[in-house]
């Protein structure tokens, strides 16, 4: 089965072409970072006029790269949320209008779903497995018993661990996106800065809002005391307590449903010293994670996922499939 899949819901504007679940035979990524590093974050309105303009050419060339025509294509997977709603519209639209000049079905696919797809790329998922999702926007451990179930055991209480990177990079002026610059500083520096210990009254949920406003204030503190503030110790103190408490939660999911297999997903799954910790600690069970260029938003994963959907329920969505900001995994 070769599937086409369209991934629109921040700020890359990707198409993929895979074949069986499996083979990745292009995967083309057009990204707009450097229009939103001005503004410190995405700027939805800009994100969807970019979609926009680059989409019909990402489309072309995910194509020709994979050597395909429309008439090879045997299903079409899109992003149908969450995410930003005016960029979801871009990429549901053409993937619809693609699926329909073409007669080809069309399937909607959960955006984390993606995420943690992308792991089946490089190594075959084993049941019940763990996956630890973590990004901008999520932070949550979710458990698969077979292929396409999901079950959501934990998640933040309030900031996302992307988000508190980005914020944290934000005040102490690094630039964006902050998760790369602060995992790059945090390997020249040293955990110095002392840091409070994150407790959730649940063995799988997270919290980030704690830990984000003791730096901003210790930040706010020696600024204003005039203090001297060392950015890559900072940094390497905020990361080391962000990550330990991903793995303690993890640990915690994985101990008690036995799991076969755990699998880090989302686009902090690229920072080194988690994939370090994961390493370090997880020996005693299968662990699994992205290649770098499939840790962040991408087609590819969203076409993986859709195989797997429509080889289970055997159905397509309809022409009037919308999108949507918020979505539940199970949805």
């Amino acid at each position: 089965m070769i599937v086409l899949s369209v991934e629109s819901s921040c700020d890359e504007t990707s198409v993929s072409i895979s074949q069986n679940g499996k083979t990745i035979l292009s995967n083309i990524v057009l990204s707009q970072i450097e229009l939103h590093q001005a503004f410190g974050g995405v700027v939805p309105e800009i994100a969807s006029r970019e979609h926009v303009k680059g989409i019909t050419a990402v489309f072309e060339k995910a194509l020709k790269d994979a050597d395909k025509t429309p008439s090879d294509i045997d299903l079409i997977a899109v992003t149908k949320g969450p995410g930003l709603i005016g960029s979801l519209l871009v990429g549901i639209n053409a993937a619809k209008a693609f699926a329909f000049a073409h007669q080809i079905p069309i399937v909607g696919i959960h955006h984390i779903a993606g995420h943690i797809y992308a792991n089946h790329i490089e190594n075959d998922l084993e049941f019940p497995l763990i996956a630890l999702v973590v990004s901008g926007g999520h932070t949550e451990l979710v458990l698969m018993k077979e292929h396409y179930s999901f079950e959501t055991l934990g998640q933040t209480y309030d900031d996302a661990v992307g988000e508190a990177y980005d914020k944290i990079a934000r005040v102490l002026d690094l630039g964006y996106p902050g998760g790369p610059i602060i995992d790059k500083l945090a390997h020249e520096g040293q955990p110095t800065y002392p840091m409070p210990n994150i407790d959730t009254s649940s063995r799988y949920d997270f919290s980030y809002s704690g830990l984000k406003s003791h730096v901003i204030n210790m930040i706010n503190t020696m600024r204003m005391k005039k203090e001297p503030i060392n950015h890559r110790n900072m940094a390497a103190s905020f990361q080391k307590a962000a990550v330990k408490h991903l793995i303690t939660q993890s640990k915690h999911a994985i101990e008690d449903v036995d799991a076969k297999m755990f699998v880090v997903a989302g686009g902090v799954a690229a920072n080194k010293h988690l994939r370090a910790e994961v390493n370090k600690h997880f020996k005693d069970i299968k662990t699994t994670m992205p290649a770098f260029k499939y840790c962040t938003d991408n087609a590819a994963m969203m076409g993986i996922a859709g195989y797997f959907y429509y080889q289970k329920y055997q159905r397509q969505d309809a022409m009037d499939m919308n999108g949507f900001s918020r979505l539940d995994l199970r949805e």
